[in-house]
């Protein structure tokens, strides 16, 4: 394999990082665009094929000569969705993040020189809102975005970048479901109270949760870029989506023997978590028949084999 250039904006992010470390095993010489060159090179050890540039994406500025060794971009940069209560000034940061970045590439793919032929973008499953008892097989990726915040915020993140197509660039969007990974995220919350043999099951538990383990993910994005036949958009999420009290009651049993499973109410969700708990709680059942139909193989297809993996 000829050694390709990957751009990655987001790159220093809980799928950035793990995204990085896996491309640079595989050879893949990667450039992270980053606001502070400093805070990012901080983030991972010394690499000889591992380098940083400057990008402003309010002022949809990145450095040319960057443009002009690139092959491929990555576009994880967003504000994350969980990492604080979604204030109105918060709400607008995550939309704003998201949506500035995708207009910010478009732009200089638009009026700049390069050799970039393949763009990734990360989306996510918040553009399909709650289950419909019509469902039947999960939401597939035709299906339209919801109109509440999370929905409306992906359309618009998914729409600052459609003109890249227009350029001759192959594009593909992956929206991603609820990642597994002990590094951080969900994951690492659901395993606090386990230290003292609680298992936390959010609501009635019944909701469903499409999910995808760190390592598929990453893998999922390299298959993006190496399959030249990936165009348009994929759901990036696991074959077998499983309710919030199996995901918790299999999770407690492989990390410890005993447990007490403890049911935490809606009502005090929503009082901690305020507007983010209707995510929390909210049943969401995707489908993943278009990208294995397209030849990708998840290595962890079930909650029992992505799970086993960690503990």
């Amino acid at each position: 394999m000829n050694m390709q250039t990957i751009l990655i904006a987001g790159g220093t992010g809980l799928v950035g990082k793990a995204l990085t470390n896996y491309l640079l095993e595989r050879g893949y010489q990667v450039i992270i665009l980053t606001r502070n060159i400093l805070t990012a090179q901080s983030s991972f050890p010394l690499h000889s094929r591992l380098t940083y540039s400057f990008w402003n994406p309010a002022k949809s500025f990145i450095d040319p000569a960057i443009l002009k060794i690139a092959d491929h971009i990555i576009n994880l940069a967003g504000a994350g969705v969980a990492d604080k209560r979604w204030s109105s000034s918060r709400k607008k940061e995550i939309r704003d993040s998201r949506v500035i970045a995708g207009a910010c590439i478009v732009k200089v793919l638009q009026e700049q020189a390069h050799h970039v032929k393949t763009v990734v973008n990360a989306s996510a499953i918040g553009w399909y809102g709650p289950d419909a008892a019509t469902l039947t097989d999960g939401f597939a990726e035709e299906a339209p975005s919801s109109h509440d915040y999370l929905g409306s915020t992906c359309k618009e993140w998914e729409s600052s970048a459609f003109a890249i197509d227009k350029l001759g660039i192959r594009v593909i969007t992956l929206r991603i479901g609820l990642v597994l990974t002990p590094a951080g995220g969900a994951l690492r919350e659901f395993i606090k109270p386990l230290r003292w043999g609680i298992a936390t099951i959010l609501g009635n538990g019944k909701q469903t949760i499409s999910w995808i383990h760190i390592n598929d993910l990453i893998a999922l994005f390299e298959y993006a870029i190496v399959k030249n036949d990936l165009q348009g958009v994929y759901n990036a999420v696991a074959p077998a989506p499983v309710t919030n009290q199996v995901l918790i009651r299999t999770l407690a049993a492989s990390k410890q023997s005993f447990f007490i499973p403890i049911h935490v109410p809606a009502l005090l969700l929503k009082l901690i978590m305020g507007e983010m708990s209707i995510e929390v709680l909210k049943s969401t059942t995707v489908s993943a028949k278009k990208i294995v139909n397209a030849g990708f193989q998840f290595r962890y297809p079930t909650i029992q084999a992505a799970l086993h993996s960690f503990f």
